[in-house]
């Protein structure tokens, strides 16, 4: 989700991440922000001023993947209208 919220954002900071994925603990989203910067799929800047300012936004190789991340979201998109057309064909009628 880290990723695909930079693809719509393009640039993001720490409490951006914490409001657009507000199910997600402090820690696991550090650790994630940190992976994917080590991995090199984001770049990670922080600003010298105070209080300090962190954005994080794609790299290049993190770009490479939107169509990786396109086609799981047209299959989740496709799967999700399928599966609701499944639930709803086996509640009986009232």
């Amino acid at each position: 989700m880290i990723l695909y919220r930079l693809f719509q954002e393009q640039v993001g900071r720490y409490s951006d991440f914490e409001r657009w994925l507000p199910t997600i603990s402090a820690r696991m989203l550090a650790r994630q922000l940190r992976e994917l910067v080590a991995d090199g799929l984001l770049e990670k800047k922080i600003y010298a001023q105070v209080p300090p300012k962190t954005e994080y936004r794609l790299t290049p190789f993190g770009q490479s993947l939107w169509p990786v991340i396109s086609a799981m979201e047209q299959w989740g998109r496709g799967y999700n209208l399928a599966h609701a057309k499944a639930t709803s064909a086996d509640v009986p009628a009232k």
